[in-house]
């Protein structure tokens, strides 16, 4: 009965019930939005970055990270990569040999960062290939190098030019090579761009008299959530190193963590403003309705069962406000996730810093909606409580003659 008559009673007004719906409803869009934007932000950005170059992981010697030595690389056998691959939700991995070697055409030298990689894996991952400007992508065989355009332009080298390599290899033995230039790479951020050289792995291992030997093995996964679960698989080869994306970059981690904290606090704002706008909706519904509430317990009614009814009413408005609001923002959010805000002048550079492109994505995560749902819903709820404290105290006398 108390159910069929608040439901009733919320649609005898149905302008009332609209308002107050509405309130619900807009505060709940508001807080999807804001969440959505700061959760799809950081995901995008540990993907972008993990995509370009880390991997959300990577397996390595032990101590490898802390001095980067190639006497602290890694000879993984056919089991352990077997093992890594078929691990739960591992997608790639990609084996690397990394170094430094002074790179020289005439009479121009520079230091550069010098990659050994399989190139099918590693355009499988980082989408390399798509990152050529100019030459031929490196295959499996190949003994050429892909150079970086900022480092090319400043050895001043052409596509077929050789390139002279020197540097420190394997247990301190002496790494020199030549290598014809195969073609040129344009990476996203300036560092990078004026750094980077990549070869053959069979080519680097030899270049840096270390066959079968790696110094990382960068690992992508399906889904950032189920880091934890991979990493406590890939555990099980106690003989290596797991290194996740927090540890490789420290900067992005805090700024993600700093702009949460100061996104949180925002959301508080949003929260405490949407609790002054239902709660001043309910509060304009029951004065409204003074006279009607001094009648019915007038005519014997008690308190508290017009407690529960108007306690009910709030319920089943702030219901049909949140699920009018989930419903509504679900179109706005997909279309936010698939038309991104592209950041262009000054805006680049903050993103560039951090290792990520300069977009602005969307989360379209189920709980996202269902969490701030339920916050605004509690809020609604909260506010139920001023028409059971107005009715409490409540004097049918003074009510019939307002």
């Amino acid at each position: 009965m108390y159910f069929t008559l608040s439901w009733r009673n919320i649609w005898r007004n149905k302008k009332r019930t609209l308002i107050a719906a509405a309130s619900v409803f807009f505060a709940v869009i508001m807080a999807i939005i804001m969440r959505s934007a700061q959760i799809g932000s950081y995901a995008y950005m540990i993907h972008s970055s993990a995509k370009l170059y880390t991997g959300y992981l990577q397996i390595q010697g032990e101590g490898y990270w802390d001095n980067r030595s190639m006497n602290r690389s890694i000879s993984p056998s056919e089991d352990d990569y077997e093992f890594i691959r078929s691990a739960p939700h591992v997608v790639s991995a990609t084996p690397r040999l990394e170094g430094f070697a002074l790179v020289s055409n005439d009479t121009a030298t520079k230091v550069a960062q010098v990659i050994g990689t399989d190139p099918e894996l590693e355009n499988n991952m980082t989408d390399l290939k798509d990152k050529l400007i100019k030459g031929a992508y490196l295959k499996s065989d190949s003994d050429g190098v892909l150079v970086a355009e900022g480092l090319m332009k400043m050895l001043k080298l052409q596509v077929g030019d050789s390139l002279v390599l020197y540097g420190q290899g394997y247990h301190g033995q002496m790494a020199a090579a030549i290598y014809p230039v195969a073609g040129f790479i344009k990476m996203p951020f300036q560092e990078l761009n004026n750094s980077l050289v990549f070869l053959n792995l069979k080519t680097a291992q030899r270049f840096y008299s270390a066959p079968d030997r790696i110094t990382s093995l960068a690992i992508m996964i399906d889904k950032q959530s189920h880091l934890d679960e991979t990493i406590h698989h890939l555990k099980k080869l106690e003989k290596y190193a797991v290194m996740r994306w927090e540890e490789m970059l420290p900067d992005m981690y805090q700024s993600i963590q700093l702009d949460n904290a100061s996104g949180i606090i925002m959301l508080i704002i949003l929260y405490i403003v949407i609790t002054f706008g239902v709660f001043g909706t309910i509060m304009m519904m029951v004065s409204e309705r003074y006279k009607e509430f001094g009648v019915l317990i007038s005519v014997g009614m008690r308190k508290w069962r017009l407690m529960i009814i108007t306690t009910l009413e709030s319920v089943f408005v702030a219901f049909v406000g949140v699920i009018a609001g989930i419903i509504g923002s679900i179109p706005l959010v997909y279309y936010m996730h698939h038309n991104p805000i592209y950041f262009t002048g000054a805006a680049t550079q903050t993103f560039e810093a951090m290792g990520v492109e300069p977009i602005f994505y969307f989360s379209t995560d189920s709980v996202i909606f269902f969490s701030q749902a339920v916050v605004v819903l509690i809020i609604a709820l909260a506010s139920a409580i001023y028409p059971v404290l107005f009715i409490r105290k409540l004097e049918p006398v003074e009510a019939l003659h307002s």
